[in-house]
């Protein structure tokens, strides 16, 4: 027979060595994408965000929490999931150990990520692009790839050295861009050469010394890149930066969160070219 509700779907797993259980908990501790290339995320608005999005979901996973509420939100979220995902029950204990977030909101999923290339980031007209070379705050580069896709960049790209993308605390900042903007993975030594054969001006930020922001020429096609969070860029990557732009500050303050930094900066970008 059919399933006579949606919650009839669901899979019961009753203990903590189920494979896509272990999968989950792996990347929640560890931070990387499963063995077959998915990352996690927990939570009811990054599932709704990722259904919207229209990626693909590899698992989804639901607390077996007993109350009204819980029942309510399940039935949601599976009327929203298509038939052929594998949805899942899982104890209470088993899905907190697994999230490992402070206060999970009883769902979350293993999902596959879109496949980006350089291309994809540099459609906009002009291109504006940035580029996370060293960071490590999982959190700064969330707000990244918010900003980035609220102030009209085509992408984001990290190089060597730099948190994942798909790490579940930086997922979790993206507060859904995500699954929109492209984001990928590349080498500082194969990325600057592309940039330069595209025509892409490269900027380097700093708080103190460089070209005030308010006099950046970003409306050619560009690339701002985003160092590490104490010790910047690399002084061979700087070497090769076309300009370093400045933000001005009323009170200098030794330096500026690097999200912040490059909120800034991609906010001034689209001024310059006119977003509304």
């Amino acid at each position: 027979m059919p399933p006579t509700t949606p919650r009839d779907r669901l899979r019961p797993i009753t203990g903590r060595h189920n494979p896509l259980l272990k999968d989950l908990r792996a990347v929640y501790a560890h931070g990387n994408l499963t063995d077959d290339g998915c990352f996690a995320i927990e939570g009811v608005r990054s599932l709704e965000e990722a259904i919207r999005g229209r990626v693909r979901l590899r698992a989804v996973f639901f607390t077996d929490a007993n109350d009204a509420a819980t029942h309510r939100l399940t039935q949601r979220l599976l009327e929203q999931i298509g038939h052929k995902v594998e949805t899942y029950l899982v104890p209470a204990k088993l899905f907190h150990e697994a999230v490992t977030t402070d206060s999970p909101q009883g769902v979350a999923a293993l999902v596959r990520p879109k496949q980006s290339m350089l291309e994809d980031a540099l459609r906009a007209t002009p291109a504006l692009v940035v580029v996370a070379a060293g960071l490590q705050d999982p959190g700064n580069l969330g707000t990244i790839l918010r900003s980035a896709e609220a102030f009209g960049a085509g992408g984001v790209v990290t190089t060597e050295g730099t948190v994942s993308i798909y790490n579940p605390k930086t997922v979790r900042a993206t507060a859904g861009s995500i699954f929109r903007l492209p984001a990928m993975t590349a080498k500082l030594s194969e990325l600057i050469p592309h940039l330069r054969e595209k025509q892409v001006k490269l900027f380097a930020t700093s708080s103190h010394k460089g070209t005030p922001l308010y006099e950046a020429p970003l409306l050619q096609p560009s690339a701002l890149f985003i160092g590490n969070e104490g010790a910047g860029l690399p002084r061979d990557v700087i070497a090769k930066m076309d300009a370093t732009l400045a933000i001005p500050q009323a009170r200098r303050v030794e330096s500026l969160n690097a999200g912040i930094a490059a909120s800034i900066i991609l906010y001034e970008a689209a001024r310059q070219r006119g977003s509304k």
